[in-house]
C-alpha cells in the first residue's frame, strides 16, 4: 500500500495548487479592479465583478480543504504553523471576510440602487492584503525562520516577516494578478480583450522578474531551501515553469487566448510544484518532517478512505458550476427603477 503520509501530503499540496488556480484568479480580479487603467477602466471593473460573481464563495472551498487536511492528517504541524504564523493567517482570514462582505454589499447595493460608500475600496484593499499574507505564511515554512525547541514553537514578528517571506507575499500577489487577466481574455471581446491581454503580458513579466529575484535572495536568506531547490526534481519544475511562462507570453502575443489559459495554469502549477519539491520531506523546513507532523496511521487511512467519497460529490458539482459559468456571465441587474 502507498505510504499514507506521502499521500496525505500530496492531497494537501494538490488542494493548495487548486486554491492558487481558482482562488488566486478570484483575488487577481480584485487586484485588477484596483489597477484598472485607460479609457475603459470602468468597463474593466464591471467585467471583473461579473466574472467573479458566480464563483467567488466557491473558490474558498479549496482553502477550507487545505486547513481541514492539515488539522486531520498533520495535527502537530497544524498546531505549530498556526502558533508561529498566527498574525499573517489572521490578516488573511479578516481579509477574506471583509472582501466577501464588500463584494456582497456592492453587488446587491447596485441592484437595489443603494450602494454603500467605500465598498469597492475595501474589496480592492482586501484583495491585495489577503494573498500577500497567505504568500508570506506559505513561504515562511521554507524560510528557516520557524524554530521549534523542545516542542515549543517560537513566535514573534521575525518568524513571518523577513526578506524571504516578504518576497513570497509579492510572488503570491503576482500569481493572482497573472491568472485573472488571462482568464478574462476569453470572457470579453474587442477593446476590452486587448486591455486584458496587455494586463496579462505585464503581469507575466512581473511574475518572471520577482521569481528570478527570489532565487539569489533565497541563497542568502534561506540556504537550506535554495540548496534543495537546485536539486534535480525541484530544478526541473523551475525550468519547466520558465518554459511554460515564456510559452504563455508568446501565445498572448499571438492572441491564442484559450491555449494561453492552459499554459498560464501550468506555469503556476509548476512554480508551486518546485516549491513543494524543495520543501519535501519537511512540513517546516529543518524543524518538522512530514512524518513527525502526521497523525497516527489509523487516522490517515480513515481520512484517505473517506476522501474519495467526498470527492465524488464535490468535484462533479464544482465542475458543473465552473462549466456553467465558463463564458460571459449574465450582466448584473440595473439599479432599481432604471431600465436595462
Amino acid at each position: 500500500m502507498p505510504d499514507p503520509v506521502s499521500l496525505a501530503a500530496l492531497v494537501a499540496a494538490l488542494a493548495l495548487v487548486l486554491y492558487a488556480l481558482f482562488g488566486g484568479a478570484d483575488f487577481g480580479g480584485g487586484i485588477w479592479t484596483a489597477l484598472a487603467f485607460g479609457p475603459r477602466a470602468r468597463e474593466q471593473r464591471e467585467a471583473l465583478f461579473n466574472a467573479i460573481g458566480p464563483v467567488w464563495e466557491t473558490n474558498h472551498v479549496w482553502l477550507i480543504f487545505v486547513v481541514v487536511t492539515l488539522l486531520t492528517a498533520f495535527p502537530a504541524g497544524f498546531s505549530a504553523l498556526f502558533i508561529a504564523l498566527m498574525t499573517p493567517l489572521v490578516v488573511a482570514l479578516v481579509g477574506i471576510n471583509f472582501r466577501g462582505a464588500a463584494y456582497a454589499f456592492r453587488h446587491y447595493g447596485r441592484a437595489s440602487g443603494r450602494e454603500l460608500p467605500l465598498t469597492a475600496l475595501v474589496f480592492e484593499v482586501a484583495s491585495v492584503l489577503t494573498p500577500f499574507a497567505l504568500g508570506m505564511a506559505v513561504s515562511a515554512t521554507a524560510a528557516g525562520s520557524i524554530i521549534i525547541d523542545n516542542d515549543v514553537v517560537a513566535t514573534g514578528t521575525a518568524v513571518w516577516l523577513n526578506a524571504f517571506t516578504f518576497m513570497g507575499g509579492v510572488i503570491a500577489l503576482c500569481i493572482c494578478a497573472y491568472l485573472a487577466p488571462v482568464y478574462m481574455t476569453v470572457r470579453v471581446s474587442g477593446a476590452l480583450q486587448e486591455d486584458f491581454r496587455n494586463a496579462s503580458i505585464a503581469a507575466g513579466v512581473a511574475l518572471g522578474v520577482v521569481t528570478a529575484v527570489m532565487i539569489p535572495l533565497a541563497l542568502q536568506t534561506a540556504p537550506e531551501f535554495s540548496h534543495r531547490l537546485l536539486g534535480s526534481w525541484p530544478m526541473l519544475c523551475v525550468i519547466c515553469a520558465v518554459l511554460s511562462g515564456v510559452t504563455t507570453q508568446l501565445l498572448l502575443l499571438l492572441r491564442h487566448y484559450r491555449f494561453a489559459q492552459v499554459m498560464t495554469g501550468a506555469t503556476v502549477v509548476l512554480t508551486l510544484a518546485g516549491f513543494a519539491a524543495a520543501l519535501h520531506p519537511d512540513l517546516i523546513i529543518q524543524e518538522m518532517p512530514l512524518r513527525a507532523a502526521a497523525a497516527p496511521r489509523s487516522t490517515l487511512i480513515a481520512y484517505l478512505t473517506v476522501l474519495p467519497i467526498g470527492a465524488a460529490i464535490l468535484v462533479p458539482s464544482l465542475w458543473f458550476l465552473y462549466w456553467t459559468f465558463r463564458g460571459e456571465p449574465t450582466p448584473e441587474l440595473p439599479p432599481a427603477g432604471k431600465e436595462p
